[in-house]
């Protein structure tokens, strides 16, 4: 069954928000309870795989909350892990009953331990560390158990953080420059350690409950899968900023420490950056509203602060800013809406030779929830590639090594733009038949040579990419051995759709798996992602990532092919494949990449740590001597020349920022080995076309 792909997501959300929740009663006065009550109800009749809340979830529940809460084991005490674990077999009944004992016993334990902490690390940091005792710490946290008593705890903090120590102490004892003793760089590394700790728990103090039952409301959540989540009000308006890119704001980034407010970066082309008098480092005093008395943030919660500052385009807001050298301004700026630039695809010209070729970098499948056909991945994507075609490129790579995924329906419209017409995706629902979606449009934006590159953190949207344009043959997709394996779909549900009358404001949403995608080969993404065409090692090649390493995935599974037909537009495919990996088994750079990403899984293995200042200064010695060895893969040159186009040239002019950018970018791009394997198969590719349009000749 074939269905259009935006009129089937908004019956599944109408079907999901309106028909099957509505029946139900909502009745509690307890914000939290009504949060358990609408989450529990959607996960249990709108996820993909719904879970029996049975005892085993109730020790899952009982389990991760502790470990989100301490995973370093140095709050709470063996003592409280017996007191909690009367509850450790009956969350799922509290759940189902809308109680939250266990919730409530574990956080008011929880901020009384963290109050303690603070006295505990202030007597540790007060005594001098003697870094010549023989002794080791197990940075293994993960299979200690709990301490047995205050001592206990206070020792494991004095391991801790003179583990956190050991570094700071060393810069500060070889500085030749600083010309102190070792007992003054012995003092400065714990005040250093105290600093951190001290902002730490500034941070810390500016949670409220609310947020700590957000993380126990997660967890519960996150039993179901892995990408199944629960946005709070404020988290809801950061993802849909995520995936857009862009926001109503002064377009700076934000950042507390301790009361202050401060600017760490301005962002290109935003209203701050057009002004040219707020600069990075100046700390914000008060925010006014234009005809309103300003409010002053110091000491305020940082997202408080934040919604003071962003605004609907056009308004004004009024800023008392302490500027870098101490004076104190006033600004007045007008809101507008800002574009993370760095969150867009964007694409460069490359030389070789009298021979040139584009690269598009696609960070993710981003999409205006709220206006899909004002800016999105798969639109933009079509505006680089008409750009380069226009300027006479000869083969085509799409970079999504990095790409988490996001929005479906870019996939399908951005595929679409490579092949004739035909499936690219199929979608299951639970308990339902597949749905096949189409690129219907027969236009081919690009029909050239195409290379794929991805990695182990390409992700969900970029798999459904690159798995369609495998199983058509029409590109060839170098990376990883497998890219994440993420298989699923998630819509996101306002939870204030659900309840008819609601006296407590915004409820927030859930992001749920709802279904399943499939190649249109029959074959589940889902823990077993896309496998490369031609194999090359990376520097997480041999650390665990991907779906397979998550809490709770689903499972892989296959359905029915899709009715396709596979590109006829390369001769020799399987030959350029078997030549580039030939190529890529002998490359020195990667043979390099391949042991350092062995090394880089040793050090991540290693968790008896010595404490003995010369022995990590031996182990220090040999890392550096590891790391400089290793250093030689940045300094790699594959001779290839990458420029703007000429439209974002002409930005330049205005735009310093940007150029800088895209200069650095175009340095890196010059030192990548994959990039330059994606070239060679594109001319791999370009003469197999040369020799297909010359066999059609003679056959004509």
């Amino acid at each position: 069954m074939k269905k259009n792909l935006a009129f089937a997501f908004l019956a599944m959300l109408v079907a999901v928000a309106s028909c099957s929740f509505t029946n139900k009663s909502f009745e509690t006065n307890d914000k939290d309870k009504l949060l358990l009550d609408l989450i529990t109800y959607v996960l249990e009749r709108g996820h993909f795989e719904p879970k029996d809340i049975n005892d085993d979830f109730s020790v899952n529940v009982f389990e991760s909350f502790l470990d989100v809460l301490d995973p370093t084991k140095r709050y709470f005490l063996e003592s409280d892990i017996r007191e909690f674990e009367k509850y450790k077999f009956q969350i799922d009944d509290q759940i189902k009953n809308t109680e939250i004992g266990f919730f409530d016993l574990v956080y008011n334990r929880l901020m009384k331990r963290m109050g303690e902490a603070k006295e505990i690390y202030g007597e540790v940091l007060s005594t001098p560390f003697d870094y010549n005792v023989e002794e080791e710490i197990n940075i293994d946290y993960e299979n200690q158990p709990f301490a047995d008593s205050k001592k206990d705890l206070k020792e494991r903090w004095r391991k801790q953080l003179k583990y956190a120590t050991l570094g700071t102490y060393d810069s500060k004892a070889t500085d030749s420059e600083a010309k102190i003793s070792v007992e003054e760089a012995e003092q400065e590394a714990r005040e250093s350690t105290r600093g951190t700790l001290d902002d730490f728990f500034d941070f810390i103090e500016d949670y409220e409950r609310k947020d700590w039952f957000v993380q126990y409301i997660n967890t519960i959540v996150d039993q179901f899968d892995p990408h199944t989540f629960y946005f709070a009000p404020d988290d809801k308006e950061k993802f849909d900023t995520s995936m857009s890119g862009k926001y109503d704001g002064i377009g700076a980034r934000l950042q507390k420490r301790k009361d202050e407010t401060k600017i760490i970066e301005i962002i290109s082309g935003g209203p701050v950056w057009r002004d040219q008098q707020i600069e990075v480092g100046d700390e914000i005093l008060k925010v006014g509203q234009e005809g309103e008395a300003p409010v002053d943030i110091v000491g305020m919660r940082l997202d408080d602060a934040i919604k003071l500052i962003k605004g609907p385009k056009g308004s004004v807001v009024n800023l008392t800013i302490k500027k870098v050298d101490g004076s104190i301004q006033v600004y007045s700026i007008t809101r507008d809406q800002v574009e993370l630039e760095e969150s867009y695809a964007k694409s460069a010209k490359i030389s070789k030779g009298n021979q040139k070729f584009g690269l598009i970098n696609l960070p993710k499948f981003y999409v205006d929830f709220s206006d899909y056909g004002e800016r999105n991945a798969a639109t933009d994507v079509a505006k680089e590639v008409e750009r380069l075609r226009n300027d006479g490129v000869e083969g085509l790579i799409l970079d999504l090594r990095d790409n988490g995924g996001g929005s479906l329906k870019t996939v399908v419209e951005m595929a679409g733009l490579f092949i004739k017409d035909g499936p690219i995706v199929q979608v299951k629902s639970s308990g339902q038949g597949k749905d096949v979606y189409d690129d219907k449009d027969e236009r081919i934006q690009w029909d050239g040579p195409l290379v794929i590159l991805v990695n182990e953190l390409s992700a969900s949207a970029s798999e459904i990419l690159a798995a369609a344009m495998q199983d058509y043959k029409r590109a060839v997709v170098i990376g990883s051995k497998q890219t994440f394996g993420k298989g699923t779909v998630q819509n996101v549900i306002p939870l204030d759709n659900i309840v008819r009358s609601n006296e407590h404001g915004d409820l927030g949403a859930i992001k749920l798996t709802t279904q399943k995608f499939y190649r249109i080969n029959g074959g589940s993404t889902q823990l077993e992602g896309v496998k490369s065409d031609v194999v090359v090692p990376d520097r997480y090649s041999y650390i665990e990532l991907g779906e397979r390493n998550q809490e709770n995935p689903l499972a892989w599974d296959k359905i029915t092919p899709a009715d396709y037909k596979v590109w006829e537009g390369y001769i020799d495919y399987e030959e350029t494949i078997a030549n580039s990996s030939k190529r890529m088994a002998v490359n020195a750079q990667i043979k390099l990449i391949e042991e350092n990403a062995k090394w880089l899984k040793e050090q991540q293995d290693e968790v008896i740590v010595s404490l003995k200042y010369s022995d990590y200064k031996s182990k220090e010695e040999k890392f550096k001597l590891k790391s400089d060895y290793f250093k030689s893969i940045s300094n790699y040159d594959s001779h290839l020349n990458f420029e703007s186009l000429k439209y974002e040239q002409e930005l330049f002019t205005q735009d310093s920022i940007l150029r800088e950018k895209r200069d650095r970018w175009h340095k890196n791009l010059a030192k990548d080995v994959y990039v330059e394997e994606a070239v060679n198969v594109l001319q791999d590719l370009k003469l197999n076309s040369i020799k297909n349009a010359k066999l059609a000749s003679v056959k004509g």
